[in-house]
Parts: structure tokens; sequence; C-alpha cells
């Protein structure tokens, strides 16, 4: 479902405006004159205000036949993280109510309506709880910025959706359903393409379910001449139980979510004409049901990946890296891409790392992986620079294949780092990075642009970055 709440530009304040948001700045003075009993001034002194973002006051207000509200808002320094904050807190102050007029802020208005729509998101089943805001009007914004902060908001919420549908409703086959809405051209493969072409991996984690694995591809091509190639994969897992390796009971409440990286590359391509954004674009969802049963792949098993490439199956849980190395070495070997970054809920680990506020990047191109931290930086889905060490590369070996899918023994450890190496093994020389979003993806809290559950977090990140290219 989309955000429901609506976003319009108005030149000037409406006088019938019941709730009005007001910035201040740090020196206590607000952008708009106010008829108040009080100098806005004094009640925010009166109040200890500084001026940082965050800070929201209340003041009642005369209207004609009543009274209305002010919200007198802080923004901080300004930046667009600051502007983020106070645009979401703002958002969420106006909970249930018909409409809030806000005086849009100097700076960044894109990020600022992002922040303030993405606020009013919620993904409910059956009855709804306190209704977000159902209209937001932004005074004196510039339109076009306000409109690609609803376009950034609105990917975002789609990945969101997807991630935080139940695997009562989502498996493999409804995800390409869904990537076939975006209005892109779509390729599927069904079981026996897969079976037909070589994708071992996918294959072999989905064969424990009775819903069939896919691999989705999504293509986006600018109108003028691309300035480059960049092929996008993501892990489409629409619930992992672990397969026979299986997770203990409070690890599987979540992981109807472990389909986010797919979810953003769903997202992203979809959103990409919207934005104008000058790159050839594919993206690729190795999409599958991690199950067990009576048909579901064994510890021991050997697999033979997309190219040739066998693998050790040591741990069955250990299956996002599975169906991605299919993904990637199909984009490898057929799609020649400039870059490759895929994007995955792939590791406990690199939460234990990072927790959960930072995302991982890793990545064998410096241009590659500063580019990525420097769109994050900017997007507010920030990464942190991991490194891929090669004394750990035994950790992947195998006496019977030319890999193992996980360490056996604990002698390196680092589970996010050797998660990558594998990767690495299937992405080829040309510039790749491999984005960790385990700790990201989901969230624990109702706060900020936040909301329980499914975060869409890489969809900013991604679209930053593929629009400045």
């Amino acid at each position: 479902m989309p955000i429901e709440t609506t976003a319009s530009v108005v030149a000037d304040v409406p006088a019938d405006a019941e709730l009005l948001a007001v910035p201040y700045t740090s020196d206590l003075t607000p952008a708009l004159a106010l008829d108040l009993a009080v100098p806005v001034p004094d009640l925010l002194a009166h109040h200890e205000a500084k001026g940082e973002a965050g800070e929201v006051f209340e003041a009642p207000v005369a209207r004609e036949g009543g009274v209305g509200r002010v919200l007198l808002y802080g923004v901080g320094d300004g930046s667009p993280g600051s502007l983020r904050k106070a645009a979401a807190l703002l958002t969420r102050r106006a909970k249930g109510r018909a409409e809030l007029t806000v005086v849009t802020p100097e700076g960044d208005a894109a990020a600022f309506a992002e922040a303030a729509l993405l606020a009013a998101y919620s993904f409910r089943i059956g009855a709804p709880g306190k209704t977000p805001v159902r209209a937001l009007r932004f005074a004196g914004a510039d339109e076009q910025a306000v409109r690609r902060g609803e376009r950034v908001a609105q990917a975002v919420a789609l990945a969101r959706d997807l991630a935080n549908t139940p695997a009562s409703v989502k498996n493999p086959a409804w995800l390409a359903e869904r990537a076939a809405e975006q209005g892109v051209p779509v390729r599927v493969w069904d079981e026996e393409q897969l079976q037909a072409d070589g994708f071992g991996g996918i294959l072999a984690v989905g064969r424990g379910s009775a819903s069939p694995p896919r691999l989705i591809q999504l293509s986006y091509t600018p109108e003028g001449p691309a300035t480059r190639h960049v092929v996008l994969v993501g892990k489409g897992i629409t619930f992992d139980s672990g397969g026979l390796s299986l997770k203990p009971t409070d690890n599987m409440k979540t992981q109807k979510t472990d389909m986010a990286g797919g979810a953003v590359v769903i997202a992203v391509v979809g959103a990409l004409a919207a934005l104008g954004a000058p790159v050839r674009v594919t993206g690729l969802v190795a999409a599958a049901e991690n199950m067990p049963s009576g048909t579901a792949q064994r510890p021991s098993d050997v697999i033979t990946h997309y190219g040739g490439r066998t693998v050790e199956v040591l741990n069955t849980d250990a299956e996002g890296r599975l169906v991605l190395a299919d993904a990637l070495a199909y984009a490898d070997a057929e799609l020649d891409p400039d870059a490759v970054v895929d994007v995955a809920t792939l590791t406990g680990a690199i939460t234990v790392a990072l927790g959960r506020s930072v995302g991982a990047v890793y990545a064998n191109d410096d241009l590659l992986a500063g580019e990525l931290v420097e769109a994050g930086q900017a997007s507010d889905d920030r990464l942190w620079r991991m490194p891929l060490i090669d004394d750990y590369a035994p950790a992947l070996e195998s006496s019977i294949a030319d890999l193992a899918n996980v360490e056996q023994g604990s002698t390196f450890g680092a589970g996010s780092i050797t998660a990558a190496l594998f990767l690495r093994e299937f992405a080829g020389k040309r510039p790749w990075a491999h984005l960790d979003i385990a700790g990201v993806g989901r969230s624990t809290v109702d706060e900020g642009v936040l909301t329980k559950g499914a975060t869409g977090f890489g969809v900013r990140l991604l679209l930053e970055w593929l629009t400045r290219a």
C-alpha cells in the first residue's frame, strides 16, 4: 500500500490553516510573523528552546470561528539530516489530524518532504490504529523538490510493503508479479527455466518449499544516452526457516523480511524513470523460500552454480549467498555491466559489528565504495566500509568442492566478511560492492522516519547514487 498521506505545495500560508508548523532558528527567530498572546521569542525562551532539530512547542492561535494551533519547530543547522529529523517529528505530532500546513524551512526541500512522508508510513492488516495525518501542505516550497521527495518516499514505502507482507501471502511467484507492476520490462525464470539454464544455487535453496523459486530481471533504460550500465542484485528469500539447519523460533519471527534486498531492487528500478536517472540499470532478484521438507537440500550436499562453480553446503541457513552467487555469476557472464551492487539481509554478524543504524559496504573497487558511502551520507542511509580480508579466504575451502558456503569450525570467525568473500568469488573482476543490510533492514521502534518492521534501507541510497551518475 502506498503512503496514503498526500503532499501539496502552496505559495502562501492559507488563512484557514487549523494546524500550522513554523520553523525557527537558533536565535529563536520564527520564519513567519505570528500574532500570539506571547511574543514568539519570549515563548521559546520560556521553554528554554535552543533551535535544535527535534524541538517542537505548541501554542494556540486565534482562527475565524475558533482556535487553531501553531507548532514552532527548530531546524538546527539546516542540514538535510536536521531537516529530516524535524520533518519526521512534525508528521508524528500531527497523527490523526486531517491536515498539517508546514512553512517550509530553507534548505533541502526534497529531504524535508521525503522524511515528512516516510514518518506517515504505516502497515497494518485488519483494524487500523491511529491514522497518520491525511494531508501535508508545504508552504513556500519548491514544487520540483517536493515531488522528488515524494517519489523517493513512495519507493521506500513500496520496499517496506513488500518486505512486511506475510509469507502466507508472499512467495517467489508473488514477488515476480509485484515486479511486473513497476512499469519496466520484466523477465522471469520459473523452476524449469532455472534448471535448463543452470541456476543451481537458487534451485537448491528452493527445493524444500511447495512454492518454487524464481529469478526476476527488471530493466530500466534512460531516454537519452546511458552514462553507464549498473546491475543491482537483491536477495529475495521470501521466508527463511533456515532449512534443515533450522533457526530457533524467535529468530524465525522476522524472516518474512529476508527478501528486503530484493524489495529494494524492485522499488529502485521502478522509480528510476520518474527521477530521470541517466544510467542503464538491470535489477536481478534471486527469489526462493527456504523451508525444511523431504525434498530440501541437506548439509553436505554439493551444488553447481551458474557458470560451473561447485559449492559444498555446510549450513542450509547460509542460503542467501547461494542464491546471490547464481545472480552475480549470471550478471558477470551475460550482462557485461560497468558495476555490480548486491544488497541483502545476509548475516547476523554485521548486526553485532555495526548495530541497527549503519549498513555495511564491502567492495573490490575504491571509487565505487566511495561513491556509495557518499550517497549514503547524502540520503541518510548511512554505510560503513568493511574490509575484504584475504587472509580469511581459507575459511571457504572445501575438500570436495570449489568452495564451502560457511567456515567449518571457528578458526577465522568474521561471518560477515567471509560471506562477502564468498560473493566476491562470483562477481568477476569488474567493480563490485556488497551491501549487508541485516542490521538496518528491520526496525524495532517507531521513531523518526522509521516504523516497526521493514525499513526499506538502501532505496534512498541507491536512488541518490544512480541519479547522481
